[in-house]
C-alpha cells in the first residue's frame, strides 16, 4: 500500500519530464547532453534535478568536473524512471493494438541454448497466430537481459534469475535444466580417445564465455577441484557462429549446451568428446517482472514460448492459467 508521502510525491512533484531527464542523465552522465536528448535547456533541466532532490531530500547526483555520476538513490529512480515510461508505452502500444487487431512489438531477451531451439520456434507459432507482432530478440547472459527487464526495456527473458535481490521483482517459471558437453570439430584428434582426463583437456585452447558468467565459474573450479592450473590458452565469445567457425578451422575445445549445437553435430560438422564435464547449468526458464500486465503482444509471445516448450522438453508443464 502507498504511504500518504510517497503519493504526494508522485501526484503533486512528479513530472513526466522529470522521468525523462532522470532516464537520460542515466544514459549520458552530463546534464548538457541529457536536457538535449530530453529537448530541455541546460538551466531547464538543472532546474528539473533541483526540484527533485529538493522534494526528495536527497542527492540523486554528484556533480563532477567532467558531468555527474548517479547516487544510489539516484539509481534507484533511473531504472524506476525507465520502468514508468516503458510502461507508459505499452499503454500506447495496447491502445493502439486494441484500435488495429493485435500487432505491436515485443521484446525478448535470451540466453544460449534457447536462443537455438526454444526462441525460435516460439517466434514461429506467435507469427503463425499474429503476424503484424513485431518481435525484437537479443542474446546476453542472464545479468545483463534481467536488468533491462526490470527496467522495461525488455517484456520477457529466457534465462535466470542471479541476483537474489532482485528476486522479489520477478516472475519465474522454470523450463528445463541445461547440461554441458564437450564439442571439438569432426575429426578432432581427442574425439578418438576412451582415455581422455582432465589434464589433456587442459592442454586445450578453449573457447570461454565471459568472466563472471555461472559457466565460466563452474569449469574454473572443475579445473581447481582437481588441483590443476586453469587453460592457458582461451578465446572469449558467447556468439555462436564465431564459436562455430573457430571449432571448425581449428583444434579448439568448448563445453555446449547439446541443443545449442544439435544442427552442427546431425549434420557431422561437429563431434562431442568423450569425457564428461559433470557441468550442468541451473534450470532456465521464462522470466517475467511481477505486478505487471503484459501487452497482448507481449502475453501472445508468453504463450508461444510454453506452447514451444511444451512440445520440447518432456518434464516441462504449462501453467493451468496465463
Amino acid at each position: 500500500m502507498t504511504d500518504s508521502s510517497s503519493d504526494r510525491f508522485v501526484r503533486s512533484h512528479l513530472k513526466t519530464r522529470h522521468l525523462v531527464l532522470l532516464v537520460e542523465l542515466g544514459r549520458h552522465g552530463s546534464i548538457a547532453h541529457a536536457a538535449q536528448a530530453a529537448n530541455l535547456t541546460q538551466p531547464g533541466a538543472s532546474k528539473l534535478l533541483g526540484e527533485l532532490e529538493h522534494a526528495l531530500g536527497v542527492q540523486l547526483f554528484e556533480r563532477l568536473s567532467r558531468g555527474v555520476a548517479p547516487t544510489w538513490y539516484g539509481k534507484v529512480l533511473i531504472r524506476r524512471a525507465g520502468a514508468a515510461l516503458a510502461e507508459m508505452d505499452a499503454a500506447h502500444q495496447e491502445v493502439m493494438e486494441l484500435l488495429s487487431g493485435l500487432r505491436g512489438r515485443v521484446g525478448i531477451g535470451t540466453v544460449l541454448a534457447p536462443a537455438t531451439g526454444l526462441v525460435p520456434k516460439a517466434i514461429n507459432l506467435l507469427k503463425s497466430r499474429h503476424s503484424r507482432v513485431h518481435v525484437s530478440v537479443s542474446m546476453s547472459t542472464s545479468k545483463g537481459l534481467v536488468e533491462r527487464l526490470r527496467s522495461g526495456d525488455l517484456d520477457l527473458v529466457v534465462g535466470r534469475i542471479l541476483d537474489t535481490a532482485a528476486a522479489d521483482e520477478l516472475n519465474f517459471e522454470p523450463l528445463t535444466d541445461e547440461p554441458h558437453l564437450l564439442i571439438a570439430r569432426a575429426g578432432h584428434s581427442l574425439a578418438s580417445r576412451t582415455d581422455l582426463r582432465l589434464e589433456d583437456l587442459m592442454e586445450q585452447c578453449w573457447i570461454l564465455p565471459p568472466a563472471g558468467s555461472i559457466l565460466r565459474d563452474r569449469l574454473t573450479a572443475l579445473f581447481l577441484s582437481h588441483g590443476l592450473e586453469q587453460p592457458a590458452e582461451t578465446v572469449e565469445t558467447l556468439d555462436l557462429p564465431v564459436v562455430a567457425s573457430l571449432l571448425m578451422g581449428s583444434d579448439m575445445i568448448v563445453a555446449l549446451p547439446y541443443d545449442a549445437v544439435q544442427s552442427y553435430l546431425d549434420a557431422g560438422l561437429m563431434a562431442v568428446l568423450p569425457f564428461d564435464l559433470g557441468v550442468s547449468m541451473d534450470s532456465f526458464g521464462i522470466v517475467t517482472r511481477k505486478r505487471h500486465q503484459l501487452s497482448p503482444g507481449a502475453d501472445a509471445m508468453l504463450l508461444a514460448l510454453r506452447d514451444a516448450a511444451a512440445s520440447m522438453y518432456p518434464h516441462y508443464r504449462k501453467p493451468l492459467q496465463s
